[in-house]
């Protein structure tokens, strides 16, 4: 299925992944050293920044929004609980969904953290990037991301992803 790029195009890939692989590369780093200053992992950092800015969310959100399995979110979340940083609720609307939410001792964590997981990425795309550069990007990067989630769920028999 490959359309035989030539030379020149073939080296233009290659610096296109090593920009993506150095993008997340650093944003783990970044997440990770702020996670250690308040002894939580890089995920678990996630997690409360993500509850704090968006509330309680449901573990299928929560593993959406980090882009990981149910199962490794189930096993952060359960770390997280045993700190006494989260706990589960069920919902009123569907008795089978378990909210995940912040206790006060979470809230009080979150805030006290002023990292935003995604704001040197939205910093550099405003000043490096015009409007339209991003709409085009964000086209692009989702073509991609969706080729390579359709092959990479096809491999492991997965359906949707999670």
């Amino acid at each position: 299925m490959s359309r035989g790029f030539p030379d020149e195009l073939k080296a233009q890939v290659d610096r296109i992944a090593e920009a993506i692989i150095y993008l997340y590369t650093e944003s783990r780093r970044l997440t990770k050293d702020e996670a250690q200053k308040v002894g939580l992992t890089g995920p678990q950092l996630s997690v409360a920044k993500l509850l704090e800015q968006l509330g309680d969310l449901s573990l299928s959100e929560l593993s959406e929004r980090i882009n990981a399995q149910n199962s490794t979110v189930t096993g952060i979340v359960d770390r997280m609980e045993r700190e006494g940083l989260v706990d589960r609720k069920r919902s009123a609307e569907d008795r089978r969904v378990i909210h995940i939410r912040l206790t006060d001792k979470g809230q009080k964590l979150a805030r006290s953290m002023s990292f935003e997981p995604f704001k040197i990425f939205r910093e550099a795309f405003e000043e490096a990037l015009t409007p339209a550069e991003l709409r085009e990007l964000v086209t692009l990067l989702d073509k991609l991301a969706t080729y390579v989630r359709s092959r990479v769920d096809g491999q492991n028999g997965r359906s949707n992803g999670h």
